[in-house]
């Protein structure tokens, strides 16, 4: 246009770039369904497994803390690799990212099956839980990361961008809202094999033998039935991990031409030199760092004070569910706000609101109602933090781009070092945390 500004040619040809960067609809909605396996699964992990491994695997916390511990620090590992080596795949019929989502996703629902199955040998269930809880994290990265990276191939338009990033939250916050309610309800029916207080009470301080022969002759049924009902959970949620997987690879197309030329070849050294040395994707990794830290914190122990510091044995499912429904509902608000007055000063407002509800709960005695417009408050905040630092990233990947127009195919690798400090440092916190609970 600008080299023949008279020629009706040009024009439309123009006009037909600027409309092959439009999404329909479905097509951010099919794009949107491929975020919620990594959520319903990462919810049902996060709020439950802590909780399953001490309470129906009946690990000591050391075990249970080295579990966690070990399963986020290595899938934090995975994340970089994972990244450099889907930058250095080739493209092929169904593109360079969408075979990785295919081929992750049956191997991803075996393993996670057998994260929530209590196998009946009396040496090794440590390893074992360890093993499969690894083999997962490295799967669902394996699915996740290119997900994440498909923002990038979708639409050259930032406004599409950030519209499909919103049905993207949208369906995340609704997935872990799912993976809430079926974990939650499920195992919800049965009652969690835990001595009663009353017991507790008339044991006082007698010494640990007596206390043993209590937990041996407590209702194995009880126990039995909690991990049918783990294992019922499981399946369920790795259908519903397929269902969307196939959903993402038949509606959505992964457009080659918005990746312009292959990537030169790179080492993954260099290519994390020129990642990490440039400075708004530094300052937005520290920003969501903490963020994380925050809440992913209160993401892991959450079942755990809800059942023995409030007393809400019986409620804290629901509650759940009352936090994921708040983020649910706000995040189109919040996309709103961020076009209105600035992606930051969203940041600034969303996050920080948390703060005092949070305050709240923990200085006043425990309270049903208190406790649910907490949890209210705490899923405006949310919906916040699953919205607005995965808006930001694209806009620092463009601008990326932009200052290193001779330096190309890095999508993947800034999505999944992104994701790495997150989850190492979330490892680190909650490994800590679940130890210094024994």
């Amino acid at each position: 246009v600008q080299r023949v500004p008279g020629n009706p040619k040009y024009r439309l040809v123009g006009l037909a770039k600027l409309c092959k960067g439009k999404l329909s609809i479905c097509n951010k909605v099919c794009y949107a369904i491929g975020g919620a396996p990594y959520q319903i699964t990462g919810c049902a992990l996060g709020f439950f497994l802590q909780i399953y491994l001490l309470d129906v695997a009946q690990l000591d916390p050391f075990y249970a803390s080295i579990i966690l511990f070990v399963g986020r620090a290595w899938d934090a590992i995975t994340d970089p690799l994972v990244g450099f080596f889907i930058s250095k795949t080739s493209w092929s019929r169904l593109g360079r990212l969408m075979p990785w989502i295919i081929f992750s996703t049956p191997f991803a629902v075996i393993s996670y099956f057998l994260i929530w199955f209590v196998p009946d040998i009396s040496q090794g269930q440590v390893m074992w839980y360890l093993f499969f809880y690894c083999i997962f994290q490295t799967l669902v990265t394996c699915f996740h990361v290119p997900y994440s990276a498909l923002t990038m191939f979708i639409s050259r338009e930032q406004s599409e961008r950030d519209s499909a990033t919103a049905y993207r939250m949208t369906v995340e916050v609704l997935g872990t809202v799912l993976g809430t309610a079926i974990q939650g309800q499920i195992v919800g029916k049965v009652g969690t094999p835990c001595i009663p207080d009353p017991l507790l009470l008339n044991i006082g301080n007698t010494s640990s033998v007596a206390m043993e022969e209590v937990n041996i002759t407590h209702d194995t049924g009880s126990l039995t039935d909690t991990r049918n009902a783990y294992m019922i959970a499981a399946g369920v949620i790795g259908g519903i991990y397929i269902l969307c997987a196939i959903v993402l690879s038949v509606g959505v197309r992964e457009r080659r031409e918005s990746s312009d030329l292959q990537p030169e070849p790179v080492s993954f050294f260099q290519s994390l030199k020129l990642v990490m040395n440039y400075g708004p994707y530094v300052k937005l990794i520290a920003g969501l760092l903490f963020t994380s830290l925050a809440f992913m914190l209160l993401e892991g122990n959450f079942a755990l004070f809800c059942t023995y510091t409030l007393g809400l044995r019986n409620e804290f499912q629901n509650i759940l569910l009352a936090i994921m429904l708040s983020a649910t509902l706000t995040i189109p608000f919040w996309q709103w706000f961020l076009t209105r007055f600035g992606k930051k000063t969203a940041v600034y407002i969303g996050i920080s609101s948390a703060t005092p509800f949070l305050l709240l709960i923990i200085m006043m005695e425990s309270n049903l109602i208190i406790t649910y417009i907490v949890a209210v408050a705490v899923g405006i905040s949310v919906a916040a933090a699953f919205l607005l630092p995965w808006s930001m990233l694209p806009d620092v990947i463009d601008d990326f781009n932009l200052q290193h127009p001779d330096s190309t195919g890095h999508e993947a690798i800034f999505f999944s070092f992104y994701v790495f400090f997150i989850k190492f440092a979330s490892g680190v916190s909650l490994g800590v945390s679940t130890l210094s609970l024994e």
